[in-house]
């Protein structure tokens, strides 16, 4: 049998290579991402429409069918560079009582329901391993860690406060009116800034010295011990 742990994805590798060298990996990843972008999408639309917003809920995106989730630019920068991005969830800043502080709510809703998702993930991963019950112990763990892994490396992407990432709205809500005005015309240089944290340098794009800091971090507090676990699940 497979050992758990040789299923560990690394945000870091293209996925299309895991395709090839690893394709259990790669079926395990693709159940991952569809996990994260699905709840992350659908916690935007879900807020929006709290805030008295109805045009996700009209678009049908209030659902967790995944397809109405997916954007075709994002899945390819998932399978060719390890990270990207779900449909966007389109609001209406009219139909928002406090339009900026609002969206900043919109945008905070994906990347926190990820990192909540892999909360929940890492209890469910402690209690497999505490209750080991053979075979279905290893499936739960072979499903469960790949969907944990991918959720907080998604949420932290988005937390980038880089438009058109969440975390720019997220960042200009926090500021004063006066303050947001200046850091909102930074929105269209964001696709710019992106691509340079994209773009390698050295051995790994400075995108992977951002966030694998904060990724292991989490990583480390929610499950602190998973490499010993792993190698002992067979």
């Amino acid at each position: 049998m497979i050992s758990y742990i040789e299923t560990e994805i690394n945000v870091k590798t293209q996925m299309i290579n895991t395709l090839f060298t690893n394709p259990l990996a790669f079926v395990l990843s693709i159940i991952g991402l569809v996990v994260a972008l699905t709840v992350h999408e659908y916690s935007h639309a879900a807020m929006a429409d709290h805030l008295g917003d109805p045009t996700a809920r009209l678009q049908g995106r209030l659902s967790f069918n995944p397809f109405v989730h997916f954007d075709t630019m994002g899945l390819l920068f998932l399978l060719f560079f390890g990270f990207g991005w779900g449909k966007p969830v389109i609001f209406d800043p009219y139909n928002l009582k406090n339009p900026r502080k609002d969206a900043a709510l919109i945008s905070l809703a994906g990347p926190l329901s990820n990192l909540i998702v892999a909360i929940i993930c890492s209890f469910l991963i402690r209690l497999f391993i505490f209750i080991h019950l053979g075979i279905f112990s290893t499936i739960g763990l072979l499903l469960l860690y790949p969907i944990f892994q991918l959720n907080i490396a998604i949420g932290v992407f988005n937390l980038l406060p880089i438009n058109p990432l969440d975390g720019f709205k997220i960042f200009g809500g926090i500021l004063s009116e006066e303050k947001a005005r200046e850091w909102y015309q930074l929105e269209r240089y964001g696709m710019i800034f992106l691509l340079l944290l994209i773009i390698p340098i050295g051995r790994e794009p400075l995108l992977y010295s951002i966030m694998n800091p904060v990724v292991n971090f989490l990583h480390n507090i929610l499950l602190p011990n998973m490499n010993s676990i792993g190698s002992g699940i067979i």
